[in-house]
């Protein structure tokens, strides 16, 4: 990821500030959707995964749209799409791109549209990601009411996280993501500035140049988007000659999981390549273990920012040192929670328990949730379907609580731990009903 920001300048004097990752021998231009900060966008898990993915293949062009993040904020808060190809346009021709894949994704969709059809010379491929032509006309014809409504609503809690209960229900219960997004939010743009945007965005209508696109287009959406419907992307594969239309599984709109982002990046080589490299993925029985801290945001409101970060040092800082005494590895951190992993189940809940124990001299609560099964390794990240389930089982688990599930109770069978049966529950996004149990002390 060193790829240092630079700038770039519209013809009407907007700097746009840009990054430039690998040097593969063709190019793709990632054409942001609501939000976007040159810096940390893509130091997020799901950006920074995306990315890596797509450097095997691809020089990755990444931008700030005017008046967010990194790029000049003095501009004006109306943005045309006009404007906004013309940016585009800027950024290509300052890092010296003749022809690249364009890739624009929800709110960016519209944009990568009409500058495919408004430049077909500068587009080798357009990709969209759960995207739309139009809000207000079929397939979506959302309500100027409703849509202003959720415009009110992000103003009013802007940089709480709260683009996550419409972009990604799944994780908008978990507290520590939605304090990281929620300072993503504020770091790319101001609550006025982003109302007035998606309030512009209502007219906005692209369907005109379907027709027009030459270029050979993927459309990818998911089945069960929580904000844009699945009909928005079919409506585009109709109407854009010869595009190839996948439809996933899912219903966030957002995409958070290293194992989807693995799946769009797979669609896209062999949609430009022709072919989809093999990736060397290792596949190991382990359990999975998502601890966080219980009302974490309350807690930093009364102590202040400043004081926050010595507990959150202290945090880490204990729940790694007993990580290295049951030989747990340290995965992903997001806010105040951690993902870890553990070659033998019965080490993981010890460790759950000690580190409960030992926060308390922190003032704090914890929750975690385990869970043991088949995982994908992609690096340094683990993916698959068993970290989905320790995620949820650790968003069921209630303050000072080790929630596991039946195969890890099963697997203890013998270790002298004894659990409290807390029933069967439907865990979001995965088949059949799980049976959940909590450690008991």
């Amino acid at each position: 990821m060193d790829a240092p920001v630079k700038y770039a300048k519209s013809p009407d004097g907007v700097h746009l500030a840009y990054r430039v990752f690998g040097d593969g021998p063709r190019d793709i231009v990632l054409v942001p959707g609501t939000l976007s900060h040159a810096e940390m966008s893509w130091e997020r898990a799901a950006g920074k995964h995306l990315v890596d993915r797509l450097n095997a293949f691809a020089r990755v062009i990444v931008f700030d749209k005017r008046g967010q993040g990194l790029s000049d904020r003095n501009v004006a808060v109306e943005q045309t799409i006009e404007e906004r190809i013309i940016d585009i346009k800027a950024v290509m021709d300052t890092v010296g791109s003749e022809s690249a894949t364009i890739y624009g994704w929800s709110e960016g969709g519209p944009a990568a549209l009409v500058f495919a059809a408004t430049y077909p010379q500068r587009v080798s491929a357009l990709v969209l990601y759960a995207t739309f032509a139009s809000l207000k006309d079929p397939p979506w014809s959302i309500s100027r009411d409703t849509w202003f409504g959720y415009c009110r609503s992000w103003e009013e809690h802007w940089g709480e996280g709260i683009l996550l209960e419409l972009n990604a229900p799944s994780v908008w219960v978990n507290e520590a993501y939605r304090r990281e997004t929620g300072s993503w939010e504020r770091a790319c743009a101001s609550p006025g500035s982003i109302g007035e945007l998606m309030r512009i965005n209502y007219d906005i209508d692209a369907r005109h140049v379907l027709p027009v696109i030459q270029a050979p287009t993927l459309v990818m959406h998911r089945g069960g988007d929580s904000l844009v419907p699945s009909t928005c992307g079919r409506y585009l594969a109709e109407h854009i000659a010869g595009a190839r239309y996948v439809e996933m599984v899912g219903t966030d709109h957002s995409i958070t999981e290293p194992d989807t982002q693995d799946f769009v990046a797979d669609q896209i080589e062999e949609f430009i390549t022709g072919q989809r490299q093999a990736r060397e993925i290792d596949r190991v029985l382990a359990t999975v273990m998502f601890t966080d801290i219980v009302e974490s945001t309350r807690r930093a409101s009364e102590i202040g920012d400043s004081q926050w970060r010595h507990v959150l040092n202290d945090w880490y800082a204990t729940v790694r040192k007993e990580l290295s005494a049951f030989r747990g590895r340290e995965i992903d951190t997001a806010g105040d929670g951690m993902l870890a992993t553990f070659d033998g189940p019965a080490r993981a809940i010890k460790c759950a328990c000690s580190i409960r124990d030992r926060v308390r001299s922190l003032g704090l609560q914890v929750r975690t949730g385990l869970h043991t099964g088949e995982c994908e390794l992609v690096g340094d990240n683990v993916v698959g379907i068993a970290v989905h389930i320790g995620a949820r089982v650790a968003s069921l688990a209630q303050p000072d609580e080790v929630m596991v599930s039946s195969t890890v109770k099963d697997l203890v069978a013998g270790a002298g731990l004894k659990f409290a049966d807390r029933g069967a529950h439907s865990l979001k996004g995965v088949p059949d009903e799980w049976r959940l149990f909590a450690v008991q002390s």
